[in-house]
């Protein structure tokens, strides 16, 4: 029950902010001595922290004056770090400190180069993380979360299958980092955190499917305010559908994948096989768009993805759309064409409305989201224990057998 409670009271805050102890103690249902009692143990873990309140204002930038001492309310600790995170890219690693309350926006802090050899490259991987430990500001944390994209079985901690990070395949890259922070580690789906993370930030969105572009693409479903669950650890892998009359080799050794297409990589190749004499960047691409609008080559891809989102929301029964990444960053004519062809393919708008915003990527926010629920307030003894085990090197579950929905629902995270 204690357990319980706890979790509860951290989650009111998820969503509040900031609160006072009494307000708390109300919201919660909970005596106000039970309430302060669990306060002052998550204040002495360093979970939460106390702030003087704020006044409301008098409209001029004026605070109230209150006479007496200030009153004093609680929020999530922002003073100092409470997680490690760290992004395995294609190309770097990032590493970023993250404070319990403070995770709006991501700050990446750190980095490094990938090992570019086929020599020992985990090796070559811990040595650069060490180095970087070096320069962080904090040295004690509550626990340190991988981002990886690819096939990631989280309750067991390990990396299946990475398309275009092969060398991480089937490594104990969390044990890697228990060497260097003795600490428990967690590896995490990169899509999964990029919807939670939205999701931390957008409480009110409560089902869509979150679709990120950039070096691949994927996607990650929010459901009832979770994490959709299935009975495999794969999930939202729309950069791996194949697109008819697609010729490109991928990453993942199919042929015609979505993603050859509209990752950053597949578009500059599309975009200078229509304009050989143009610059290969980014940059130009976006220019050239801003120019010209929307040509052939573009929107034929465009309408590969979007067959795809479609597909998609058809079998999930969602109608939101939050695209985050590279898609989002060039001009709007870009995400205004994929929205239409959504709206076009999905079959809940012939009965009603199908939403397709951008957004900006929540990677920070999500691995935060994902801290608090599996290391900070697990949800149950089973949790609990697995936590312990994580400390010790060890996976949540012995047999691959066990990964089924409800095994799988245990270990998802719920910002109600």
């Amino acid at each position: 029950m204690g357990l319980l409670n706890k979790r509860a009271l951290v989650r009111q805050l998820q969503k509040s902010g900031i609160a006072s102890r009494a307000v708390l103690a109300r919201s919660l249902g909970m005596s106000q001595p039970t309430a302060g009692k669990i306060v002052d143990e998550l204040i002495a873990d360093n979970i939460l922290e106390e702030v003087d309140a704020v006044e409301a204002g008098d409209g001029n930038g004026n605070g109230a004056t209150r006479l007496g001492r200030p009153g004093r309310q609680l929020q999530l600790n922002r003073s100092q770090p409470g997680f490690l995170g760290i992004h395995l890219g294609i190309q770097e690693t990032s590493l970023a400190e993250l404070p319990l309350g403070d995770a709006d926006e991501d700050r990446w802090r750190h980095s490094f180069r990938n090992p570019a050899t086929k020599s020992q490259p985990v090796a070559q991987w811990e040595a650069e993380l060490r180095e970087a430990a070096k320069k962080l500001d904090s040295k004690k944390f509550l626990g340190v979360l991988l981002s990886v994209p690819g096939i990631v079985d989280e309750p067991a901690n390990k990396i299946l299958f990475s398309p275009n990070i092969h060398w991480s395949e089937g490594q104990d890259l969390p044990a890697v980092i228990r060497r260097v922070w003795n600490l428990p580690a967690l590896v995490v789906q990169e899509e999964r955190v990029v919807a939670l993370g939205h999701h931390f930030n957008n409480p009110e969105d409560e089902n869509f499917l979150l679709v990120d572009f950039g070096e691949g693409v994927g996607g990650a479903a929010i459901v009832g305010g979770k994490p959709f669950a299935s009975p495999l650890p794969i999930s939202g892998e729309l950069g791996h559908t194949p697109a008819l009359g697609n010729h490109r080799r991928c990453g993942c050794g199919a042929t015609g994948c979505v993603e050859t297409l509209v990752s950053t990589r597949g578009l500059i190749e599309s975009f200078s096989a229509a304009h050989p004499k143009s610059k290969k960047t980014w940059a130009a691409l976006g220019d050239h768009i801003a120019a010209t609008g929307l040509e052939p080559w573009l929107t034929q891809s465009l309408d590969a993805a979007a067959v795809a989102i479609c597909a998609a929301l058809n079998v999930l029964g969602l109608r939101q759309v939050v695209i985050t990444g590279s898609l989002a960053e060039l001009p709007p004519a870009v995400l205004d064409y994929v929205s239409r062809s959504v709206q076009n393919g999905a079959m809940w708008a012939r009965f009603g409305s199908i939403e397709c915003v951008g957004a900006p990527r929540c990677r920070a926010a999500g691995l935060v989201a994902i801290g608090i629920d599996r290391l900070v307030v697990p949800e149950t003894g089973d949790e609990l224990d697995s936590k312990l085990k994580l400390s010790r090197g060890e996976t949540s579950r012995a047999k691959p057998s066990k990964l089924n929905p409800a095994t799988a629902s245990k270990n998802e995270i719920y910002i109600s």
